[in-house]
């Protein structure tokens, strides 16, 4: 049973290649030519590229994080109740500090991403395009977050922990904490708030980065060159 469902999966990987190259040589490119494997690489590489330059970009500005409600970092679980019990006490301006502070983190740290996104682009091979393109929506950002999730973690904690002494979120949170634990019949409270923002600052990136590679799978008037339009073209 084994073996025949092994010798299925075998049969079933191999078809699927075949018609892929199948429709990659039926389709024409200018000049009478058909995408080569080396041209399907480029386009996803073109994909992603266009996915760091418009959407990541963007999170590095101010407010990049703080002002765009798919990304904006809040407060983890155990520091919801601080935020919800400051305001309920009238302090609704210091808890919106605290907030905006761990965003601020957040768009510092982004700055660092560029340089690893692209070296792993650059390495995108036929293979690797084959399966984004056959993939999920959001395969081709599945395919970055796998080659540099670790990476993109060591640089940004140590970013965001500087960011959080530059902005004064020490003190902020130190206030912030302080009157929390002061109000009667509340636990102490005290997170890792830096590990906490590097987590959320990669689910931005990745996030953002989805958001154009949809555009671009779903939306013909988003492949804005001739390469995205026949690379595309194969998966539509």
């Amino acid at each position: 049973m084994i073996r025949k469902l092994l010798t299925f999966i075998l049969i079933f990987n191999l078809t699927a290649c075949a018609e892929l190259q199948d429709v990659v040589n039926s389709l024409p490119q200018q000049g009478g030519g058909v995408l080569s494997n080396a041209d399907i690489a480029s386009g996803l590489r073109q994909a992603l590229d266009f996915g760091i330059d418009k959407q990541v970009s963007k999170l590095t500005q101010k407010d990049g994080f703080f002002k765009n409600e798919l990304v904006k970092i809040l407060l983890p679980d155990e520091l919801k109740k601080v935020d919800k019990a400051l305001r309920d006490i009238g302090l609704s301006s210091l808890a919106d500090d605290g907030l905006k502070v761990l965003n601020r983190a957040a768009e510092d740290a982004v700055k660092e991403a560029t340089p690893i996104f692209v070296n792993a682009v650059k390495g995108i091979t036929f293979n690797d395009a084959k399966d984004i393109l056959l993939g999920a929506d959001d395969a081709a950002t599945q395919y970055l977050t796998s080659r540099t999730q670790t990476e993109l973690y060591n640089k940004f904690k140590p970013v965001i922990n500087n960011s959080f002494s530059k902005v004064g979120a020490d003190q902020i949170w130190e206030n912030l904490i302080t009157k929390y634990n002061a109000i009667p019949l509340t636990n102490n409270v005290n997170p890792d708030l830096t590990d906490y923002v590097t987590g959320e600052a990669l689910k931005g990136v990745y996030t953002m980065i989805a958001v154009e590679e949809k555009e671009i799978r779903n939306k013909v008037s988003s492949r804005t060159t001739d390469l995205l339009q026949k690379v595309f073209a194969l998966q539509d």
